[in-house]
């Protein structure tokens, strides 16, 4: 059975005190509740450690937004993974496409930073997504199934069953657009068939998909009800326990 996921994706935001409170607010808004989703924070790297020691993990898993393509040596201002894991941190957002855009991050460099999250023990939350060229060019299927086969299909099936999987139409990130519901619905079933052809349909099934693009209170009921979206990568709505909440509990019968 795959899991639901609601994760939150904080980006450059934050100071330490700030990130600190926001974390133990939403440690507190879930005191004594059970949701029907995992609930994932991604924190800058300053944050990592901090936030780890003053939350329940158990409820609330904790991600870095990235770490580097080396394992160790002199690469300064790099976070290796083994550092990230250390930290207490269970989760890796990858590939966001901020980073693929503003840092070039090639399908290579993913590749190898994906091997080393997973050598370290971190789950990589592996974005892919189009942009609106794309899109209005008709060849979003192909571009989210290459960004998925470069990077991610020389895994063994038992690698490849630990990756949590984030479809973000560029379009939609940041700029209030979303990806009606039927559209991320038509794009995670898509995405399921091509894992299916690669890797069989059990882990096809079993792969976490999130949407990630302007989920926010208002519409992530009706999207979490495809039954192809296991979840969300949320950027600005995390920002807030009073705006993260009602996405969390948009799984709630």
């Amino acid at each position: 059975m795959r899991k639901n996921i609601i994760a939150g994706n904080w980006k450059m935001n934050t100071t330490l005190p700030e990130g600190l409170a926001l974390a133990k607010g939403l440690n507190e808004a879930l005191k004594g509740k059970t949701p029907n989703c995992d609930v994932v924070i991604g924190t800058p790297f300053t944050h990592l450690a901090s936030i780890a020691a003053a939350i329940d993990t158990t409820k609330i898993g904790v991600a870095a937004e990235n770490c580097a393509d080396q394992e160790k040596g002199a690469y300064t201002g790099e976070v290796s993974a083994a550092m990230v894991a250390s930290t207490g941190a269970k989760y890796v957002i990858l590939g966001h496409s901020e980073r693929r855009a503003y840092y070039h991050e090639t399908a290579e460099i993913l590749k190898t930073k994906v091997g080393l999250a997973l050598a370290n023990g971190l789950t990589p939350i592996f974005c892919i997504g189009e942009v609106l060229e794309e899109r209005e060019a008709g060849t979003h299927f192909e571009v989210v199934d290459g960004q998925i086969k470069d990077s991610l299909f020389e895994l063994s099936p038992a690698d490849f069953g630990k990756i949590v999987l984030a479809y973000e139409p560029v379009w939609a990130i940041g700029t209030g657009k979303t990806a009606t519901s039927d559209q991320a619905e038509e794009m995670h079933a898509h995405i399921r068939a091509t894992l299916a052809a690669k890797f069989g349909n059990q882990l096809a099934d079993d792969c976490t998909i999130l949407y990630g693009g302007s989920m926010n209170a208002g519409n992530a009921k009706e999207l979490v009800s495809k039954p192809n979206v296991d979840g969300g990568l949320i950027g600005g709505a995390s920002l807030s326990v009073e705006n993260f909440m009602p996405i969390i509990e948009a799984f709630d019968k």
